[in-house]
Order: structure tokens, then C-alpha cells, then sequence
């Protein structure tokens, strides 16, 4: 049996470690820390959670892996020490995917360990899987990366251009927060779209693709989840066939018959995915894929013990094989 600590067990990310590893057959949680809330029972603070971990305010005593699920720079301020000393640590901010002058322009912000980045696997298993197998470090992906890469990972090399990702969150990727924009009256019945001077998870589905594209986000009012519709051209033709065996191999991802649905992934580690040749334009290829994901799960901690599993050679599937959760 694994034991495992977690970081910031108080965050949306840190809660949804908690779910799904409580099920984990083979590991443990051994201990949790919150930045704010140390000393307190962490089943007096979260009324739904009835077991006996008491957050600390920092991890104490010696685990087999880490997951942190800090913002960024404040991940790698505090797991620096433990990368050091070689613990095993899956990350889930920002701090360690991206190469340390796109990570400081993008984030502006100086990197605490800019000689641990190199240390750390990307751990997107459909782009990267051989990879996390022999690894110590991972670092997560985003959310938007997530739905944003997986879909087109089978065109990687092939001509395509003017890659379009228009995509839709619920509000919990934005974290706990008292944002007044965040409140529930404020997002009820709207519809925005927000960081258009950039966002931050653009260069990185680009770092993963090499290539150039546009991302818009929006926030859509709804808990959970990410709705992606993504349009490219290409100059070869692309064989859609070709495209849905490419996935045959990677559990978690399915491509359907029709527009996948938010509802259809929630709670789960499934990313659905649907392609449809366009009308020709301007002599190019025309295509739309629609990805969807949950982003609490596929997009940060369901991913993440999908890498913990492979890193620690488990069943891929093992304590993430759950249905969605519906209504």
C-alpha cells in the first residue's frame, strides 16, 4: 500500500484527489496539509468527508508520492525540497510544464527551481505514456491543454493550419475563490468570454503541439466541465478512420458518432471527442473536432492519479473506471 500526501488537500483539485483516491485500492492517504486551515479535522471543515485526517501545515512524516495541487509558484516553493531529496511528486500547477523562459513570460513571474524543470515528464499519457512509466516527477497538465491537445495529438506532423480552439468551463476551474465575479448570481444565466489578450494555457498547447493556433474561453454557467469545438484546414486530406484507431490504445478516450456532452464526463477520467469534415475553403481541408472533459477530473486530479497509476505501474484504469455523475 502506497502512502500519499497531498498539498492543498482544501482546493477543488485537492478534493477530488481525495474522492477518487479514498477508492484507490492500492494506496493510502497518509496525510494533507491546507495553507489556512492547519490543525483543524479535515471532516469539521469538509462535512461530507468522515475520516480521520487532520490537515497539517505542512507534510510531516515520509510518503511514496506527492501530488500538489498549489497554484503556481507557490507549488514549486514548497516541492522544491522534495524533488530535491527525490520523492516521487505529481504537480498539478503550471510550474513545471513549460520551459523556463515560456514559463516566465507566460506566468510573469521568476521561477523559484528553474534547474528542477528538466527533472519532470509532461504527464499528458496520450501524448506522453512511455515516458511517465520511468518517471519521478510529473507534471500535470491544464485543463484546457488537456481538452485542448488530446484531440489533436493524431495530426501531430501532418500539415494542418489555422487551428481555431473555442472553449467553454465551468466555474470551478477558476478555483476556491471570493471573487465577486464568481458568485453564483453573477454566473447564473451569463456568458463570457474572458483572457482574449491571451491565455495562459495557450502557449502550452502549443509547447505540446508545436504549432500555431488561437484559444478563446468562456465561462459557461455550470459546475464542471469543459466543452471544446476546435477548427482546422489542412492541406492533405485526413483519414478519419486513421484518426479513431489512434485512440484505441489510450483507455480513457472515446470518439463518438455525435456532439459529445458535458454531462456524459462528469466525475469521470473520459475524454469524448467527435470529427467532422467541412466543406472545402479556399482549396483546404476543413475540420471540426468537439472535445469534452471534465475539468476537476481529466483536467487535473483524475489525470493525475491516471499518472500516478502508470508511474507506480498499476492498472492505467484502477480506481478511475467509475460512471459519470448524473443528473
Amino acid at each position: 500500500m502506497k502512502k500519499i500526501g497531498i498539498i492543498n488537500v482544501t482546493s477543488y483539485s485537492g478534493l477530488e484527489l481525495l474522492r477518487i483516491l479514498r477508492a484507490h485500492p492500492e494506496v493510502e492517504i497518509t496525510q494533507v496539509t491546507g495553507r489556512s486551515m492547519a490543525g483543524e479535522k479535515l471532516s469539521d471543515v469538509f462535512s461530507f468527508y468522515n475520516g480521520n485526517l487532520v490537515i497539517q501545515d505542512e507534510l510531516k512524516d515520509s510518503v511514496d508520492l506527492i501530488f500538489s495541487c498549489l497554484p503556481h509558484k507557490a507549488s514549486a516553493e514548497v516541492i522544491g525540497k522534495f524533488v530535491n531529496n527525490g520523492i516521487n511528486t505529481i504537480d498539478l500547477s503550471a510550474d513545471f510544464r513549460l520551459p523556463v523562459k515560456l514559463y516566465e513570460s507566460t506566468y510573469e513571474s521568476k521561477h523559484p527551481y528553474p534547474s528542477l524543470i528538466n527533472k519532470f515528464i509532461y504527464g499528458l499519457p496520450e501524448l506522453n505514456r512511455n515516458k511517465i512509466f520511468s518517471s519521478k516527477f510529473i507534471s500535470n497538465p491544464g485543463c484546457f491543454p488537456t481538452c485542448g491537445t488530446i484531440p489533436l495529438i493524431p495530426l501531430i506532423g501532418k500539415d494542418i493550419v489555422n487551428v481555431i480552439i473555442d472553449a467553454k468551463t465551468g466555474i470551478s476551474g477558476a478555483g476556491r475563490s471570493k471573487k465577486v465575479d464568481h458568485n453564483f448570481s453573477e454566473i447564473s444565466d451569463n456568458f463570457s468570454a474572458y483572457s482574449l489578450n491571451g491565455h495562459r494555457h495557450e502557449p502550452e498547447i502549443e509547447n505540446n503541439l508545436k504549432i500555431n493556433l488561437h484559444l478563446t474561453t468562456h465561462l459557461a454557467p455550470m459546475v464542471r466541465g469543459i466543452f471544446s469545438t476546435i477548427y482546422f484546414q489542412s492541406n492533405e486530406k485526413i483519414d478519419l478512420k486513421e484518426y479513431v484507431n489512434f485512440f484505441s490504445e489510450h483507455p480513457f478516450v472515446y470518439v463518438l458518432n455525435e456532439s459529445p456532452k458535458v454531462k456524459d464526463v462528469r466525475g469521470t477520467n473520459n475524454c469524448n471527442l467527435f470529427i467532422q469534415e467541412l466543406k472545402k475553403n479556399n482549396d483546404l481541408n476543413s475540420y471540426r473536432i468537439i472535445s469534452v472533459i471534465d475539468n476537476l477530473t481529466k483536467g487535473a486530479s483524475g489525470q493525475a492519479v491516471q499518472n500516478m497509476n502508470l508511474m507506480f505501474d498499476f492498472e492505467e484504469t484502477l480506481g478511475l473506471n467509475n460512471m459519470p455523475l448524473y443528473p
